[in-house]
């Protein structure tokens, strides 16, 4: 397949475009930066996220767009912060759907990033694409808890009004993809851990939603091919877990013992000395892939426990050796 990935230069992006070239497929990267990055092996096409430029003409004849462009969200959630936050998604998803718009061979399908985080903040169910409830506005969450979900249905809507009906697409509702390549949230998640931190947060009763490296690229891969597969699907492990349990088996996966719990308040001053928001600590995602387990997708690691020694044992090698095991 010819594949064009904007925003493709970060983790995510390295790691599925391995895998894609792996198989055979041909990758370009739009890319803000507009050059050729370390650790990324393909061709790089400048753009600038929001206005047409030749960049459009790298989707005329391609077979597939895998929008992944979005401002990080580990940050405080500031008022410049989240505005940028939604901008940098829907600018680019409004930008990708106008030239898909004026392809006279549009590609077959495009694949958009969205997250898992659209779903509300609750203990007492999963949510899968069927009966999910939708968040916002929870009695329990705070109020700027809701900044996520709003940019979260706007990133939506400018995939679902674009017109494009040649084109199958698909919203990636991911949970966080955990990798063993060089990453912010194994890296701090480990890093804690280390240091004897890395134990239960405001009683750990939050649920953790995640996805290994192999099944996000394993299901984006499913997803290219299966034509009958369309709208919002859940990227995530079958099996969410609460986040003291979350953390007790990273803990054994590096060969930690103890984990000192901290309180919310603790969780506060350190989300602020990092520069995060406590969302990103406390929200209780608990979320399950419906539609993939429906259409068949086999998880190679559905259990949390084997995924943490997968990475944990991977993650202590050379990033050269990854690539090459990848």
């Amino acid at each position: 397949m010819r594949i064009v990935i904007p925003g493709g230069s970060g983790q995510i992006g390295q790691v599925l475009i391995r895998s894609l070239q792996a198989r055979g497929d041909e990758v370009a990267v739009l890319s803000r930066a507009g050059r050729a990055e370390p650790g990324l092996p393909c061709r790089v096409v400048p753009w600038d996220g929001r206005t047409r430029g030749s960049w459009t003409q790298e989707l005329e004849g391609a077979d597939a767009v895998i929008n992944l462009a979005g401002r990080s969200v580990n940050c405080r959630y500031s008022l410049a912060n989240v505005s940028e936050m939604l901008r940098s998604r829907v600018d680019s998803t409004l930008a990708v759907g106008a030239a898909i718009e004026r392809c006279a061979r549009p590609p077959r399908v495009w694949l958009q990033m969205s997250t898992a985080t659209i779903y509300a903040h609750r203990f007492d169910a999963a949510n899968d694409e069927a009966s999910g409830q939708i968040g916002g506005s929870e009695p329990d969450a705070p109020r700027r808890w809701d900044f996520s979900v709003e940019i979260a249905k706007a990133w939506e809507r400018a995939l679902f009004q674009a017109k494009t009906p040649a084109t199958r697409r698909v919203a990636l509702r991911s949970a966080v993809v955990l990798s063993a390549d060089p990453s912010l949230h194994l890296d701090l998640l480990l890093g804690l851990v280390r240091i004897g931190l890395g134990g239960r947060v405001a009683g750990g009763r939050h649920y953790v939603s995640w996805i290994h490296e192999r099944d996000f690229v394993c299901a984006v891969e499913l997803l290219l091919a299966r034509e009958d597969l369309e709208g919002a699907i859940n990227l995530a492990s079958p099996n969410p877990l609460p986040q003291r349990e979350f953390m007790a088996a990273l803990r054994t996966a590096a060969g930690v013992p103890v984990g000192l719990p901290a309180t919310g308040w603790m969780a506060e001053i350190g989300a602020f000395v990092l520069r995060t928001d406590t969302e990103l600590i406390l929200k209780s995602r608990r979320v399950v892939p419906g539609r993939l387990v429906d259409a068949g997708f086999a998880f190679e690691f559905p259990n949390w426990p084997a995924a943490a020694r997968d990475l944990v044992t991977r993650r202590r090698v050379s990033p050269r050796a990854r690539r090459e095991a990848a």
